[in-house]
């Protein structure tokens, strides 16, 4: 994106962030490309680290900023930072994109710890939840910080790049069967931990 107007792209620039997103919730264009400029080689790179390739995160980048624009009115300063706004988006459509490279008919893999890291998060967030998505993604984080050094490398793959069992095993050089009992007893000691939160992994 470059600004079209460059004597109203230089006064953009000096905008904070909120500033900007209201402008893009009451249409503003220019106001987007300030921010596409500002934030898009991080949200690039969180989405190919999370889809695998740069292709797809190029891909996912337009869909992510398509959808800022849509959503812009329900962005809210005081909940937290625009950047963070934005990355939660990138997140929860990767997991989708994710989800979707990945639906076949039902298996035993229906149990898989991968696909039960994914179902944390709702599947289609109200507005009213947004608050409390980024409170459980911030809970996850802290979750899988308690965990054996280990145990933390396998689900951050599984959670944070949507890995299988088997892309994890080859990502680490370690034996599948290690893999499935790492994954297994991490879960188990996530299970314990989000308890207090009431927070579903199944």
């Amino acid at each position: 994106m470059t600004l079209t107007d460059p004597k109203a792209g230089s006064e953009l620039l000096e905008l904070d962030d909120a500033t900007l997103a209201r402008q893009v919730a009451e249409g503003s264009a220019p106001a987007l490309e300030v921010l596409y400029d500002r934030y898009s080689r991080i949200v690039l790179s969180f989405a190919t680290r999370m889809l695998g390739d740069r292709q797809s995160g190029e891909e996912l980048l337009q869909e992510v900023f398509l959808r800022a624009w849509q959503q812009a009115r329900n962005y809210s300063a005081e909940r937290g930072s625009f950047a963070t706004w934005l990355l939660s988006i990138t997140h929860n459509m990767s997991i989708d994109e994710i989800r979707k490279r990945r639906r076949r008919p039902q298996r035993a893999d229906s149990a898989d710890p991968v696909l039960m890291l994914t179902n944390v998060r709702d599947e289609s967030p109200s507005v009213e939840q947004s608050a409390e998505m980024g409170a459980l993604r911030d809970t996850m984080a802290r979750a899988i910080g308690t965990l054996p050094e280990a145990q933390r490398r396998a689900i951050e793959l599984a959670y944070y790049r949507g890995l299988t069992q088997r892309e994890i095993a080859e990502e680490l050089d370690e034996p599948l069967g290690t893999i499935k009992t790492r994954m297994r007893l991490g879960m188990r000691k996530l299970r314990d931990y989000l308890e207090t939160y009431e927070v579903e992994l199944a």
